[in-house]
Formats: C-alpha cells, sequence, structure tokens
C-alpha cells in the first residue's frame, strides 16, 4: 500500500505546478465556504507541511548549520541588502513619479522569508535544514532589521509590533519541526516510509488548499485593468529578480551543490506576503498596500515552477534509487 502511495506522492511532486495553477483557478472564480476561509485551516495546513518535512532531518544536521553560519548569514545579506537596492531601481524605473508604489515594491523585497521555503525547497529537492535554519534566523532579526530599514528609506521608525510574526514562527516552523526531527531521531529514521508516501501526498494536498485560500482572499482585491496588468508584470519581474539573485550568488560558495543552490534559489526569492500585507496596510496608505498584495498571484505559482523543473531534471542519484527499492518490496 505505501509503495502506491509513495508512487503518487512522486508522481504528484513532478506536478506541482498544476497543482497550484488548478488551486489559483478556483480560488480566483469560484466561491469558497467561509470555514475553509478560516486563518485556523491554513495555519494547520503550515503546522503539518512543516512537520513532515521536518520528518527527514536529524538534530545532528541542524547542528551542522548552525555550527557554519557563514552561508544563512549571506542569504540574509542577499534578501535585506540587495533585493532592496534592485526593488528600488525597478520602481524608479517603472514608477518614477509614483512613491507608494514604489515603497510597496520594497516592503515586498525586504519582508521577511514566506515560510513555505521550506516546503518547497523539500520538494524540489533542496537542503531542508538550511532553508529552515534561515528562515528561523530571518524572523528573529526582523525586529532588528525592519526597523533599521524604514529609519533609512523614511527617515524615521516605526512601532512594529513583531510579536505575533514571533509567535507564528514558533508555532508554525519551530514546534512541528523540533517534533519531527525528534520522531525521526527516536525511530532512527523509520518515518522515511511515512514522509515519502502518505505523509508526502497529504502534504502537497495541504499546499494546494494554501494557494486556494490565499487567492480566494486577494480575488476581491484585482481589478483588471491595463494598469493592474502593468503593476502585475513588474511584480512579476521584481519576483523572478529574487530567485535569479539567490541562484547567481550561489556560484560564489565554495562548495556548490545541487541541494544549496536550491534552498538559496527558494529562500532569496520567496516572502512572507501576509505579513507583508499587514504591514502595509497598518502603517501606509491602501496605495502601498496593493504592490505588496498582488506579490501573492507570483508568490507560490514562480516557486511551483521552479519546483517543478528542478524535479523533473534531477539526476537519479542513489537515494532515490534506494528509496524506490525500499518501497517496492514491501
Amino acid at each position: 500500500m505505501l509503495s502506491y502511495l509513495a508512487a503518487w506522492n512522486r508522481w504528484l511532486g513532478k506536478r506541482m505546478f498544476f497543482v497550484t495553477l488548478i488551486a489559483l483557478i478556483i480560488g480566483f472564480n469560484f466561491s469558497l465556504p467561509n470555514f475553509l476561509l478560516s486563518q485556523n485551516v491554513t495555519l494547520f495546513c503550515f503546522i503539518y507541511l512543516t512537520f513532515i518535512t521536518s520528518l527527514d532531518i536529524h538534530f545532528k544536521d541542524l547542528l551542522r548549520i548552525i555550527k557554519h553560519p557563514v552561508l544563512p548569514i549571506g542569504m540574509l545579506i542577499l534578501i535585506h541588502a540587495v533585493m532592496p537596492i534592485i526593488a528600488g531601481g525597478i520602481g524608479f524605473l517603472f514608477y518614477p513619479q509614483d512613491f507608494y508604489t514604489r515603497l510597496g515594491f520594497l516592503i515586498s523585497s525586504v519582508i521577511p522569508i514566506g515560510l513555505t521555503s521550506i516546503v518547497w525547497t523539500g520538494i524540489a529537492g533542496g537542503d531542508v535544514v538550511l532553508a529552515l535554519v534561515v528562515v528561523m534566523l530571518d524572523t528573529l532579526l526582523s525586529p532588528l532589521i525592519l526597523p533599521g530599514f524604514f529609519s533609512l528609506v523614511l527617515g524615521q521608525s516605526l512601532a512594529l509590533d513583531y510579536s505575533q510574526m514571533v509567535l507564528e514562527l514558533i508555532e508554525m516552523v519551530a514546534l512541528p519541526s523540533l517534533a519531527g526531527m525528534a520522531l525521526n531521531d527516536i525511530t532512527k529514521g523509520k518515518v522515511d516510509n511515512f514522509s515519502h508516501s502518505i505523509g508526502g501526498l497529504t502534504a502537497k494536498i495541504g499546499v494546494f488548499f494554501i494557494i486556494l485560500i490565499n487567492a480566494a482572499n486577494i480575488a476581491p482585491n484585482i481589478v483588471w485593468g491595463i494598469s493592474i496588468l502593468k503593476l502585475l508584470l513588474v511584480i512579476l519581474l521584481l519576483m523572478l529578480c529574487g530567485y535569479l539573485v539567490g541562484y547567481l550568488a550561489s556560484f560564489a560558495l565554495r562548495n556548490r551543490t545541487r541541494a544549496t543552490v536550491l534552498t538559496m534559489i527558494f529562500n532569496v526569492g520567496m516572502r512572507n506576503i501576509n505579513f507583508g500585507f499587514v504591514l502595509a496596510i497598518t502603517y501606509f496608505p491602501i496605495a502601498v498596500a496593493i504592490p505588496v498584495t498582488l506579490a501573492s498571484v507570483f508568490n507560490q505559482p514562480l516557486a511551483s515552477i521552479f519546483a517543478w523543473f528542478s524535479v523533473r531534471n534531477a539526476p537519479e542519484d542513489a537515494n532515490v534509487r534506494i528509496e524506490k527499492v525500499v518501497m517496492k518490496d514491501q
């Protein structure tokens, strides 16, 4: 039974772009029941996804990254220094007279990494442990990074309340990750069969629901027209730059592996759009929040495209062959 579920999991993993596309189409065009739009549904999906992804991680893997923090810190520099410069340049190029839209681009580029970057890193075959450490470090440092950013850009700091964001990090990332790693260590890796079969399959269904709910929530904010199409294209360009920066920066690594490259691509490219929207709508005019909100249109679909491409072009390494043999013998 597990072998069939593992086969379906691998089959669906190679087609996550279509899963994302279907979720977007349904979310944008159909009304969803209120219980499905509840924040609790999204919260549960995030917790479950992080837990399943962490079932392949050991605590020693986590210590390996923590002991060598140069790469995580370098990725944070890319996110919070390089990307805002690129966002500022793109903003001045396409919206030289629109300060609010340019500020929206800047906020989109400087907000913390999206939590789902961990999941997409796992789907694509990246270094999940590295992605996990970078996301946690980025969120914990945001109370220092963001006030400094706004002081530099606006000449004044904002009295931001980061407690909710930190609580979300603990609830959606830290606790389920620790639980998954603990279970993996206690069972001496025997949970692999679950995480690669029914666990992986249901986790991908969770990704579907996250994208579906996000699409349904932002659909009322989109009024189609020439101006919105231009804005969407510019946002697409900005977000593609994030993935490109992560990829190009990987060439500076001394030990450049496929897993590390994929992790840099997703971590530098994805953002916590929900936090960015709350930040923009709370402290700035609605015109600033619009570019941040519309970034949700591309946040998950772009990740699915890169994941789809990486999975289809993944080498048939020994670990994959061993997994297939194990599942086949069950």
